[in-house]
């Protein structure tokens, strides 16, 4: 049975939409495997075989892959770990992932190298225990009920629109929102209305601690932007969404979801947050933004989102699809430049466009820091600049092509110079930006025996 792997537009539900998008890798992939009608109940445990093939002529570094679950026989309920070896015996890290909440996993996640248009093959069996293999992607993400609470990790929670801050008195949540991290960067998202992307610089592999920002009484506070042994909280956000923060443009209206910390009431009257996967080798992240009306518009919509991250790359993935649009709206990616007077940069590399800056773009222009978009080219439209004042501004934009419950996808990066020296050179981050559109591109095709 052959399997294709591309966008496409499903005719399911806006959750299912959604979340089978996540079957697409970092680039797009062909799976062929065997049918499991007609296996005996012996074929359910013994090893598979997986054959990869690199269909492109560069050299692939820790490849993201990404196998359905209906592509591998059923196990028995006794083990339910994998054990992924290489053709030389190794243990490869790999992790399942529930990508849906409904208990279930529906993948299995790995990473691999190839050489040029290598071949290989890995085995995968079945184990009772865990591998506590090394943790290179984090979450983390607090909750506090009141004033007088202390914030209690949490893996999920519902903000309401008459919740902000500003009206409450206090901040409900851990480093203002869920923050999310692999060896090489750290993000958060203000999930307190404002739905901006923040980037937490990193000066080491390992993960940051989770007590950042928590005070020594167990409530929230601000001590992230403070150089520490990690790093620090580095990038201005101002009104902006931050990198890779998104809305709509409505005809030429920019349209937010949320927000600023001076409104007294969210324009979203739910948004549903919740960490489906904190794995090893891979961190996901599902938001659900119910009945956003924005300003000015007398419309409604169901906003779905899906942000994920793995080792290796100085940027994480976003899903985003729109449920309810009425066919004269764009989507629109934002990328903060109120630390900067460059005009933003753009090349189309394999299957994406890239657009980026480089400046000294960190609080007070300390630092130089590269920030980018990757968007596919066949959804790219062009891109523009935001008002210098107002909800939606300080930003460049990214404008993408918008069909209703079909998911969108994109990457945002954040390369500081604390973090690799070479970044302080626009050269330098111009050629990661290339060679890391051209590993996303880069093809695998894998086969299931």
């Amino acid at each position: 049975m052959i399997f294709l792997y591309k966008k496409m537009a499903w005719n399911k539900p806006i959750y299912s939409a959604l979340f089978s998008a996540m079957l697409i890798s970092a680039s797009t992939f062909f799976v062929s495997c065997q049918s499991r009608q007609g296996k005996s109940e012996d074929d359910v445990q013994k090893k598979l075989e997986i054959r990869l093939k690199n269909l492109s002529p560069i050299a692939l570094e820790e490849k993201a892959i990404s196998i359905p679950r209906d592509s591998l026989r059923q196990i028995d309920k006794s083990n339910v770990y994998p054990l992924v070896l290489g053709e030389k015996g190794d243990t490869i890290p790999a992790q399942l992932d529930d990508l849906d909440g409904d208990g279930e996993w529906d993948e299995l996640f790995f990473l691999l190298d190839f050489a040029a248009k290598e071949q290989t093959k890995i085995s995968l069996d079945w184990i009772s225990e865990k591998i506590d293999f090394q943790k290179r992607t984090n979450i983390r993400f607090g909750v506090r009920d009141s004033l007088d609470s202390q914030v209690k990790p949490a893996s999920s929670d519902t903000f309401y629109a008459d919740e902000l801050p500003g009206v409450m008195g206090y901040q409900p949540y851990q480093t203002d929102g869920p923050s999310w991290e692999n060896d090489k960067v750290g993000f958060r998202h203000y999930l307190d209305g404002r739905n901006s992307k923040d980037v937490f610089g990193k000066k080491i592999s390992a993960m940051s601690p989770d007590s950042v920002g928590i005070n020594k009484e167990g409530v929230t506070e601000d001590d992230y932007h403070v150089m520490e042994d990690w790093g620090r909280d580095i990038l201005s956000v101002g009104k902006s969404v931050g990198i890779g923060g998104f809305g709509l443009k409505i005809g030429d209206t920019l349209a937010r979801i949320g927000v600023t910390q001076a409104d007294s009431l969210n324009n979203v009257d739910q948004t549903r947050f919740e960490i489906l996967s904190d794995g090893h080798i891979r961190a996901l992240m599902q938001y659900e933004y119910k009945n956003w009306q924005p300003e000015a518009f007398e419309r409604s919509y169901e906003v779905n989102e899906l942000s994920s991250i793995w080792p290796g790359m100085y940027a994480f993935k976003n899903q985003v699809s729109f449920n309810g649009l009425k066919g004269d709206e764009i989507a629109v990616v934002g990328l903060v430049n109120s630390n900067t007077e460059k005009p933003l940069t753009s090349l189309k590399v394999g299957d994406y466009t890239v657009l980026f800056t480089h400046d000294k773009q960190t609080y007070d222009k300390e630092w130089y820091l590269g920030l980018a978009l990757l968007v596919p080219n066949e959804i790219f439209i062009g891109y523009s600049e935001a008002p210098k004042e107002g909800r939606f501004s300080q930003t460049y934009v990214a404008e993408l092509e918008l069909q209703d419950t079909k998911p969108i996808e994109y990457f945002a990066i954040a390369a500081w110079e604390l973090s690799d020296p070479g970044f302080a050179k626009e050269s330098y981050f111009k050629d990661y930006l290339i060679g890391l559109a051209n590993q996303l591109s880069a093809e695998i095709e894998f086969s299931v025996q």
